[in-house]
């Protein structure tokens, strides 16, 4: 019987455990691979039914661009057509910074392939400095045609950079309407987040400009226009394939002036190499005929963004060119706020028409002696005669019996010390000195001395040439006065209808009839005997006018002003107030000549040659101004 022998190293094998085991991974893999494929079922449920309207969106946003059509700025034109503001289409070639490692490398190498100037540099580096970096930004502007066609060849190594079609705003008239018309600029970030809060932002995409001064910025709204859309198939490299839709921009609308581009070169010309302003409105409907800040800028300049050289050289220059001196300017009126001292008289019964006062040469209040422009005095003085050879006295006495309370009350019926509203933005209120005033600004209170200088257009006063201007042009309506405006009418693109700017009267003055004769004879005697007369002799209108001539710094008691012993920028401003003709008034102006000295040998020949040429279209010769006799007046 043979013996069953067991190897102690030899393991049997359970096979039913081993399938058991075989079965048991099997079933946990193929569950594992069924919840994977029912996770992957899943999500492809989801991505392509519930959200399916996104990701077609998605996938139709990669095959479609929407890009924006900008619309065409409107264009300004004068009363009779002359173009201030247009636009012209032309290549710009830009870089996307955001796109280039080292800019500056690249810009040195587009160099060698189309020109580009110091100043392109300089711009675009300060363009750089204020925007974001994916902004295009310009390096180049108005290429030619062989430009285009160079970098065209040379494309391919400028990763980032592009040629691309653009409108740019150009102002044929240059410095001559720079302060009215304005100019356009690059969009900064707080100008974006303005438009983002109006809630207009989408209109502006695709647009890098907007009205930044003038009228480009107080009718943005009217001149910038609607944005249009196109819709653009592209392919995978972002080329375009073909255009899907297309909703044109509708270009904006275009504002016709009362401003007249000839009698505003006249009046330009007129004042030679001198710094001023001058303001002329139509006294039957407050529409501005000129609007001159002389030294003026070129506001093309800003068209492509100013380089820091230019921007330097106007900000930094002692004749401030950008000043808008007609609406910002301020300036003690001189002699010329008699004519409204002497309405207040008359309107608080404080004089009468034919009350004459003795004139020595001056006027002693408290201890201090307030000196007459003509030594020795004028003699006996009434009112008229007061207006007619501008006589001091008469209104330092009459300023101290009227009082500050009752100068400023009366004073602000005429616009003094407040905004006049005129439709371009930037205008100052000026200063209309009151006790309330003074108590506001200094925390002082006011003393009866400081009423005297006040009487005779000095101390505290300070209004702007508009103010002067709306002032004299209420005088020449009879007492009715209007909102200076520029704009005539907006025409509407589409539709060619005119809104005009309206012309109602702001307010008429409660003043008398007889009182305001009374002091509008006194203005014709001034242009025909007085100290107008001069510049005036031979003309063929009769005219009303007052000169007046401005302290720029205080003089010490008893001392005696020399202009030729003080410095240019310290010397007196000349001014003029004016209105033609006399009986029924076409035109009213002020102007002002800074540091000019006497109004009536500085601003009233201005006036005439403006008033010449508005009313007989003619540009006379006007001999120079005398040195005067020493009985004659000045102011």
């Amino acid at each position: 019987m043979s013996e069953l022998i067991i190897n102690p190293g030899v393991e049997f094998r359970n096979s039913r455990l081993e399938i058991y085991h075989f079965r048991f991974r099997l079933a946990i893999a193929s569950g594992f691979v069924m919840f994977v494929f029912f996770l992957l079922f899943a999500r492809f449920f989801y991505l392509q039914v519930i959200q399916h309207e996104h990701y077609n969106t998605l996938a139709e946003a990669n095959r479609i661009s929407i890009v924006p059509i900008v619309p065409n700025r409107g264009i300004i034109v004068d009363r009779n057509g002359v173009l201030l503001a247009h636009n012209y289409s032309a290549y710009t070639l830009e870089i996307t910074p955001g796109k280039v490692e080292d800019v500056d490398a690249l810009v040195d190498e587009l160099a060698t392939v189309i020109e580009i100037a110091p100043k392109d540099r300089r711009r675009f580096k300060k363009l750089l400095e204020e925007s974001k970096s994916v902004e295009s930004l310009p390096i180049r502007t108005r290429l030619s045609d062989e430009e285009i066609a160079r970098f065209a060849a040379n494309r391919y190594r400028f990763r980032g950079v592009e040629i691309n079609a653009r409108l740019f705003r150009r102002y044929p008239q240059g410095e001559l309407f720079s302060h009215v018309v304005g100019h356009i600029g690059r969009i900064n970030q707080s100008e974006l987040e303005q438009l983002e809060a109006d809630g207009i932002d989408a209109n502006y995409r695709g647009t890098d400009y907007i009205g930044k001064t003038g009228l480009e910025q107080s009718y943005e709204t009217h001149l910038h226009g609607t944005t249009g859309v196109e819709e653009v198939e592209v392919d995978s490299g972002g080329r375009a394939v073909r255009t899907l839709s297309r909703t044109p921009p509708v270009s904006g609308n275009n504002l016709m002036l009362k401003l007249d581009a000839r009698l505003q070169e006249v009046v330009y010309r007129a004042f030679g190499d001198n710094r001023g302003a001058l303001v002329a409105i139509d006294p039957a409907t407050g529409g501005v005929l000129a609007f001159v800040s002389k030294p003026g800028f070129d506001p093309n300049l800003f068209v492509d963004g100013i380089d820091p050289l230019n921007w330097k050289e106007l900000n930094e220059s002692l004749d401030r060119p950008m000043v808008n001196r007609a609406l910002a300017g301020t300036y003690p009126p001189g002699s010329t706020f008699k004519p409204y001292m002497a309405l207040a008289a008359l309107t608080y019964g404080k004089r009468r028409p034919e009350q004459v006062i003795s004139d020595p040469g001056g006027f002693n209040f408290g201890g201090h002696f307030f000196r007459d422009d003509k030594a020795g005095g004028h003699g006996m003085v009434d009112m008229y005669k007061s207006i007619v050879v501008s006589c001091d006295t008469y209104y330092y006495m009459l300023a101290n019996d009227l009082g500050i309370d009752n100068i400023s009350n009366f004073m602000r019926l005429f616009g003094f010390g407040s905004r006049t509203g005129i439709d371009i933005t930037g205008e100052s209120p000026g200063i209309l000195p009151s006790q309330e005033w003074k108590m506001r600004r200094f925390k002082q209170k006011w003393y009866a001395g400081e009423t005297i200088s006040v009487g005779i257009g000095q101390g505290y006063n300070a209004y702007t040439p508009l103010q002067l201007a709306q002032a004299i042009a209420t005088i020449a309506g009879d007492g009715v006065m209007f909102r200076p405006h520029i704009v005539d009418y907006i025409e509407d693109i589409v539709t060619r209808k005119r809104s005009t700017v309206e012309q109602q009267p702001l307010r008429r003055l409660e003043v008398k009839p007889e009182h305001l004769q009374v002091v509008r004879q006194a203005l014709i005697g001034v242009n025909k005997e007085g100290t107008g007369a001069r510049a005036f002799a031979g003309a063929q209108y009769v005219s009303a006018g007052k000169t007046g001539t401005a302290q720029v710094i205080a003089l010490k008691q008893g001392e005696k002003y020399v202009a030729n012993r003080v410095a240019e920028r310290y010397r007196d401003h000349a001014l003029f107030i004016a209105y033609a003709p006399a009986d029924r008034p076409q035109i009213a102006l002020a102007v002002v000549v800074e540091n000019a000295g006497f109004g009536a040998r500085a601003a009233a020949p201005i006036a005439r040659q403006v008033l010449d040429y508005y009313l007989l279209g003619k540009e006379p010769l006007l001999q120079k101004a005398g040195k005067g006799s020493d009985h004659e007046s000045v102011d």
